[in-house]
């Protein structure tokens, strides 16, 4: 018995020295251990760690935001951080970016369980999703009316709060080199929140180490956007010579609300002339249902660009463009929610890959970020844009003009860029920003074209212009 008792004394002991170490080499502490998720239901194994669960951003109005992160398999300590936001506004990082795009695992076609994505942005850095604002995913506000009244202003707040608070629980990542990447609307949100950031390390003794931003298919310039996308629809034939020319004579792309002549063209254009097509990849299938009829005309959102005069559509897309339907079956499942540490306070409304009533009810938005590009530019931050070329919700021509407003220096001129031989895509280095094409590629450029976006993905995190051959 003696002997027993000092095999399990020597064993607890044992126990609590790892422990210990744990701790002293920043592996894990006991609010990170309490975030840790062990397996995802349905999941393979991997050899990476992966923690969530909600950071209080407001006291007061009782707002929490979620995230996820998925560590590096190799060497985690000595990659940087990287931080995925979703627009919409109103989208779930974990409903995109993580389940779609960048992230380890997609989710099979019976939402029962989940698979390896091949181009996992994680192998090179340590990805951080976001479901931000209040609202969004597991994302929640105990006030009510916060998503009525939500905008770019609290979001960029909320954010810098959130990423403040949560390097406070896992300390080995505050002095990590930080990048903020995203998609569409987070073309307002990653801008926002460096902006945030820069005016955070001016004042903070615990600064945070911001290196630099990556944006595609960007909302940028209200302006530029709106003439872009018609220029766009045009040039691709989505449009008639007549609406082409009904819309740019008598639409005034710099107003916010335009007049409902200008807006019966839009829909006249949308509901007459588009056809039934995704307008996010415009050469890909629509999701269609299980009687055959397609997805766009029953189960596509309803979602709003704060740059456009109407009503946009977001359907379903992608190589299956049916993903989106999977996630909101898997994420809805109590296992999953337990797993991940959501929906602790049972949201009393399903898990959605869009909000539309915040989306409908966002109070604020920036007209143009450029000045925000020029700022960070000034800071020194590294600033990559992309654009997949075949999306018309915000499409190339659209970044194009709003670049072209910079008035950059040119340093490598515009050239064809490679991946396995092939032509990823066209760029061009200014001074101080990096633009590039991505060929073939849809809103969500991940999605298309894995392997381009991740040689993408590693050529910026270098800083290296994109390969020539």
């Amino acid at each position: 018995m003696a002997i027993m008792a000092k095999t399990q004394i020597l064993a607890s002991s044992m126990v609590f020295a790892f422990l210990v170490v744990s701790v002293v080499d920043g592996v894990m502490n006991e609010e990170e251990a309490h975030d840790h998720i062990n397996a995802l239901p349905g999941q393979p194994k991997v050899s990476f760690q992966q923690f969530s669960g909600y950071v209080t951003v407001n006291k007061v109005a009782g707002r929490a935001l979620f995230y996820w992160l998925t560590e590096a398999p190799q060497e985690p300590l000595s990659k940087p951080l990287v931080v995925w936001l979703n627009g919409g506004p109103g989208c779930s990082s974990v409903a995109y970016g993580a389940s779609e795009e960048i992230g380890p695992f997609r989710i099979n076609k019976t939402s029962s369980g989940l698979y390896l994505n091949k181009f996992p942005w994680n192998t090179v850095a340590n990805l951080l999703f976001l479901e931000t604002p209040a609202g969004v995913g597991f994302s929640y506000s105990n006030r009510s009316s916060d998503l009525l009244d939500t905008g770019d202003r609290r979001t960029a707040e909320d954010s810098l709060e959130f990423l403040v608070q949560w390097m406070g629980r896992f300390p080995r990542y505050k002095h990590r080199e930080v990048y903020l990447t995203g998609e569409s609307y987070a073309g307002h949100y990653v801008p926002q929140l460096a902006r945030e950031i820069m005016k955070h390390n001016r004042i903070s003794k615990h600064p945070i180490n911001l290196k630099g931003i990556m944006v595609g298919n960007a909302v940028t310039d209200n302006y530029y956007d709106n003439l872009g996308t018609v220029t766009y629809w045009w040039s691709h034939a989505m449009i008639s010579d007549r609406t082409y020319r009904h819309l740019m004579n008598t639409c005034d792309f710099r107003r916010q609300k335009n007049s409902d002549e200008c807006e019966s063209m839009y829909s006249y254009a949308m509901d007459k002339e588009f056809g039934n097509i995704d307008q996010y990849n415009i050469y890909a299938p629509p999701c269609n249902n299980s009687d055959g009829s397609t997805a766009s005309s029953r189960t596509r959102h309803a979602m709003r660009l704060p740059h456009r005069p109407h009503t946009m559509f977001r359907q379903m897309y992608g190589y299956d463009p049916c993903t989106e339907k999977y996630a909101e079956v898997y994420y809805n499942r109590l296992d999953v929610q337990k797993a991940l540490h959501a929906n602790t306070t049972r949201i009393p409304y399903k898990w959605t890959a869009c909000n539309e009533v915040l989306n409908r009810n966002w109070n604020d938005t920036e007209f143009s970020i450029l000045p925000i590009y020029r700022e960070m530019i000034a800071g020194g931050l590294r600033v990559w844009v992309f654009s997949g070329d075949v999306d018309s919700v915000v499409p190339v021509t659209a970044t194009r003009y709003s670049l072209a407003e910079l008035k950059l220096a040119t340093k490598v001129p515009w050239y064809p860029w490679y991946v396995k031989k092939q032509v990823g895509g066209w760029t061009e280095v200014y001074e101080g920003l990096t633009f590039a094409t991505v060929r073939g590629a849809g809103h969500e450029v991940p999605l298309f074209k894995p392997r381009a976006a991740f040689q993408l993905f590693k050529s910026f995190l270098k800083g290296e212009p994109l390969p020539k051959s």
